[in-house]
Order: C-alpha cells, then sequence, then structure tokens
C-alpha cells in the first residue's frame, strides 16, 4: 500500500476515489455476468453445430455405402472458396458472425461419375458449412473469455483492494485528523491556561 498523505485534501481525494469505484462497480459486475451468459449461449450452439456435423457425416457415409461407390466421391471435389463473415458486438466487444461460404466444385467428368456425386457435394458442402460455422462460434468464445478475463480481474480488483484499501485510507486519515483536532483542542486549552496563570500572577505582583 502506497504512503498516503494525511491531510483534509488526501481525505477528499481518497472519498472522491471510493465513490468512483462504487460507481463503476456494478457497471463491471454487469458485464461479466452479460459476457459468461453470452459464452455459455455459444459454447452450446457450437455443440448443437458439431453435433449436426456428425449425424450428417453419419447420414452421408450410409448413403453412400446404398450405392456401392465410396470411393467414387473424393472430398477434394468440393472446397472453400470464400468464407462470408460479418462483425457484431456482445458488451463491447467485436466478434466475427459466420454468414456463410461459396464453394468451388472439382471438375469432374459427368459420363464416368455416378449420377448421384453432385447430390453428395451438396452434403460435403452443407459439412464444410457446419466446420466453418464451428470454427467461428469458437472464435467468439476466445475473444469473449479474453473480455471476461480482463473484466473479472477489474472487478475483483475493485472489490478486493481498491474499496477496501480506499476506506483504510478515509479511516486512518479521519482518525488522525480527528486526533490532531482534539490535541489541538487540548494545546488552545493549556495556552488559555497558561496566560490566564500569567495574569492572575501579574494581578497578584501589583
Amino acid at each position: 500500500m502506497a504512503k498516503i498523505k494525511l491531510t483534509k485534501n488526501e481525505l477528499k481525494v481518497q472519498k472522491d476515489a471510493l465513490k468512483m469505484y462504487k460507481r463503476y462497480l456494478p457497471t463491471l459486475t454487469l458485464k461479466k455476468q452479460q459476457l459468461q451468459t453470452e459464452i455459455r449461449t455459444i459454447e452450446l450452439k457450437a455443440r448443437e453445430v458439431r453435433a449436426q456435423r456428425v449425424a450428417l457425416e453419419k447420414e452421408f457415409d450410409e448413403w453412400i455405402s446404398v450405392f456401392g461407390e465410396a470411393d467414387a466421391f473424393k472430398p477434394g471435389m468440393v472446397t472453400v472458396k470464400n468464407i462470408k463473415k460479418r462483425y457484431g458486438n456482445i458488451a463491447g466487444v467485436t466478434i466475427p458472425v459466420y454468414d456463410g461460404a461459396d464453394f468451388s466444385r472439382g471438375d469432374y467428368d459427368l459420363y464416368d461419375t455416378p449420377l448421384w456425386i453432385d447430390m453428395a457435394a451438396d452434403r460435403m458442402e452443407k459439412a464444410l458449412s457446419l466446420d466453418l460455422e464451428a470454427e467461428v462460434l469458437d472464435e467468439q468464445v476466445r475473444l469473449l473469455s479474453q473480455e471476461l478475463r480482463t473484466t473479472t480481474q477489474r472487478v475483483n480488483l475493485f472489490e478486493k483492494v481498491k474499496i477496501p484499501e480506499t476506506k483504510s485510507n478515509i479511516k486512518k486519515i479521519s482518525v488522525y485528523l480527528g486526533d490532531e483536532q482534539v490535541a489541538s483542542v487540548v494545546r488552545s486549552k493549556i495556552s488559555k491556561k497558561k496566560l490566564q496563570a500569567a495574569a492572575d500572577a501579574e494581578k497578584e505582583a501589583e
């Protein structure tokens, strides 16, 4: 704890600081709660997206096996051409929002490939899109978690350090100033008694 001046001016500084901490603490606490809620919501959504991806892949594998031509579809037939993102704001944090993607399909001979290849490519695009959406949701969680750590540190700083420290300083200064005032009154009374005694002594000498 830094050494403080035991003066009236310092007392005012400490009281103003305490008012500021108490004014901002509820806002920080509310922001912390909002971030925690948003992170839980996004994590749940990411799990749902990944569950859809797993279900789609299972359905895809079962569907292809029916045709008995699993080797006909190559993953490289579908590639991501462009990821579409916009940006939103949660509790003052800028986050990316997934808005879809553009895909490219490799060249393949329509005569040499099964008729279901186009349908398989559509499903692969859906699977890739779900992967991309999950990645963006993970990035949202990362950014919000980083802000949550900072906000939590500030809340703890105010609650556990600054407010108790400032209250202690105010009490220390107030006690000191109170003691000084009492001591001043005592000194004043002693001084008056001495003056009165001196005056009385002069009268007696006359």
